[in-house]
């Protein structure tokens, strides 16, 4: 099925419905997750599937940032699997006026910095000229900043004679596809710890050097906890390796909702919501003004990762977005080291319930919709404008629902 549209055999709209008949079940979605093409728990995207399959989910989005190198192989899987396939892609833009003003979008760190994702994308991939000069801008970038990572890296672990060093080309291919990000060169420097040192007690005297007398935290077994500590300690700011970022690796959001839309896919927020404490950033904290500011923004799409959140306040929040004819999607992310179930869940395991589970395969349905829609030609869920077509919610849930039902059946 390389490069060939999951959606080449199916009917036109009318029969296709007509075909789904009464199946309204709603399935299990994980509309959000990374693979090896970023960065990823998973080890490869088939394991993804298989977990899927273990747990009874369904539909599949696939999220890198700035790449759908993986697309052709998840699509491959998903038709293997019978698992229905969600083309996105993720960016981090920067709103530089939210930025001056100090304001916190959905990096609580980094005023201005503004995650936002594309939903739904065209398989085959297509984009115009000046987007695809774009995306390619801010590949390039981000592995420009890592190779110097990579470079300050190793002079310090010469400085302390660690015997330890790497190439970025090295890295590159040992880790990741097309690019390189820091999660990596976190994992590199564990598994370099964990092959010269063969005792406890010589590692933790390393990591001592290595984290400039501070000592290590992790139990030496707990493999996202020590790359975390290794980010915190010398890629992050402050660290022996950090680098910072050009400006030029930041698109606008303007520039990044140009890429989506060109590349056929849906502009959408990922909202961070609450921390553990319950607190939300500046530009979050009230639901009614983000509300105002998304569609100011020309954006009618949320998505969220409900194990960082409360069960309740992710509930009211979801429901008040529901109710203006959002599509809401939900995923994992998956893109740190900790390998949690593909399953979705709220903070501490919560269950989705029924309501929530409803409204994350409508979202999903609505995704699905306009990927059928677009690969035929046609217009998705998006006027020409840019404009999300919320006031025909229920029927791009109904005509993805029978898109799903399709594949997968």
């Amino acid at each position: 099925m390389d490069n060939q549209s999951p959606f080449s055999g199916f009917p036109g709209k009318q029969e296709l419905l007509e075909q789904q008949g009464t199946d309204t079940k709603v399935l299990l979605v994980n509309g959000h997750f990374h693979t090896p093409f970023s960065f990823s728990a998973f080890t490869e995207i088939e394991q993804a599937f298989r977990m899927a399959k273990d747990e009874g989910v369904q539909v599949l989005g696939v999220n890198d940032f700035y790449t759908t190198d993986g697309y052709s192989e998840f699509a491959e899987l998903a038709a293997k699997y019978k698992i229905f396939p969600l083309f996105n892609i993720e960016f981090m833009a920067l709103q530089r006026d939210l930025q001056e003003a100090g304001v916190r979008v959905n990096d609580p760190a980094n005023p201005g910095r503004t995650y936002t994702s594309g939903k739904g994308l065209s398989f085959p991939f297509k984009i115009g000229t000046e987007e695809l000069a774009l995306l390619q801008q801010v590949q390039h970038e981000s592995n420009v900043q890592t190779a110097e990572m990579v470079a300050k890296l190793n002079a310090f672990l010469a400085e302390l004679k660690a015997g330890i060093s790497f190439t970025f080309d090295e890295l590159k291919a040992k880790y990741a596809k097309n690019m390189l990000r820091e999660r990596h060169i976190a994992k590199a420097l564990r598994i370099a710890i964990d092959q010269k040192f063969s005792l406890d007690e010589e590692k933790k005297a390393f990591y001592l050097k290595v984290f400039s007398g501070k000592e290590v935290k992790s139990k030496l077994d707990d493999v996202a906890g020590l790359e975390n500590e290794i980010r915190g300690n010398l890629l992050k700011a402050g660290g022996k390796a950090f680098v910072a970022e050009d400006p030029k690796a930041f698109l606008s959001l303007d520039e990044v909702k140009q890429v989506i839309i060109s590349a056929g896919g849906i502009p959408c927020y990922p909202v961070l919501l609450d921390d553990p404490k319950g607190v939300c950033t500046d530009f979050e904290g009230d639901k009614e003004k983000l509300y105002k500011m998304l569609v100011d923004r020309n954006i009618f799409s949320i998505e969220l990762i409900p194990g960082r959140n409360d069960f309740n306040i992710l509930k009211d929040f979801v429901h008040f977005f529901r109710s203006k004819n959002f599509l809401v999607s939900f995923g994992t992310e998956h893109n740190t080291p900790q390998l949690d179930p593909v399953k979705v869940s709220c903070r501490h395991g919560v269950e989705l319930d029924e309501e929530l589970n409803r409204i994350g395969y409508e979202g999903a349905c609505i995704i699905a919709a306009h990927q059928y829609l677009v690969a035929k030609g046609d217009e998705g869920f998006l006027h020409a404008d840019g404009s999300g077509k919320t006031a025909e919610y229920d029927a791009f849930v109904k005509l993805g629902n029978a898109v799903i039902k399709r594949f997968i059946n």
